[in-house]
């Protein structure tokens, strides 16, 4: 289902790579750098980069043919289309992908899985580690990866990592908007089937620099 986010021209679609491969076509070009790619990277390449084209058609921004290029730091950039920022995702089985007319974007999708208490306390507060800590362990999964999802698409909207410790970015339990610097963010956690999050800075993407 397509998002779109309370900043104007930010988008974003996720879904299961699988679902993505039947449906639709893999361009040629996203082929062949698949197929360089070990089996299991490859169909994450073939399904994010797919999910990423259908996304743009969806907006009529069209890319064709055009290249999905990525850094060294494998953050995905468009060479033809500096002016639209863009992110990739992926979590076992899912792949979550997002575009920004003038915006520098990052999406992160996660599949809810064990959380240790070391890392509940290293992300959280300790108020939220509390009420994490005494919830049954299905929804203390899905909490946590809510609460992840939107850290990560933070530091990937401003083109970092973990350098820039997602782990630090203000996200309460149950939080479904904030900022973080100059970054806004959302998590629409009722009309989204797995935990993700999406991310765009208020500043124009300058240089086509995108965060994978």
């Amino acid at each position: 289902m397509l998002e779109r986010t309370p900043a104007e021209g930010v988008h974003y679609l996720v879904g299961r790579n699988e679902e993505i491969l039947d449906a639709l076509p893999v361009a040629a070009v996203d082929q062949a750098a698949a197929a360089e790619l070990p089996p299991w990277r490859a169909v994450e390449h073939a399904a994010s980069r797919t999910l990423l084209r259908a996304l743009l058609r969806e907006i009529g921004e069209d890319l064709q043919g055009g290249l999905v290029a990525a850094r060294r730091s494998g953050r995905p950039y468009l060479p033809d289309r500096p002016d639209l920022g863009v992110s990739l995702s992926h979590s076992s089985g899912w792949v979550a992908a997002a575009v920004g007319r003038n915006h520098d974007v990052g999406v992160d999708v996660q599949t809810p899985s064990r959380v240790s208490d070391r890392m509940l306390r290293f992300c959280c507060t300790p108020e939220d580690v509390e009420a994490l800590t005494v919830m049954p362990e299905d929804r203390r999964r899905r909490e946590f990866a809510w609460i992840f999802t939107a850290k990560e698409a933070c530091v990937k909207a401003v083109g970092a990592g973990l350098s820039r410790r997602p782990w630090s970015v203000p996200v309460a339990i149950g939080q479904q908007t904030g900022d973080w610097e100059r970054v806004r963010w959302c998590a629409p956690r009722r009309r989204q089937p797995i935990p993700v999050s999406c991310a765009w800075t208020e500043r124009p993407v300058r240089d086509g620099n995108t965060q994978n």
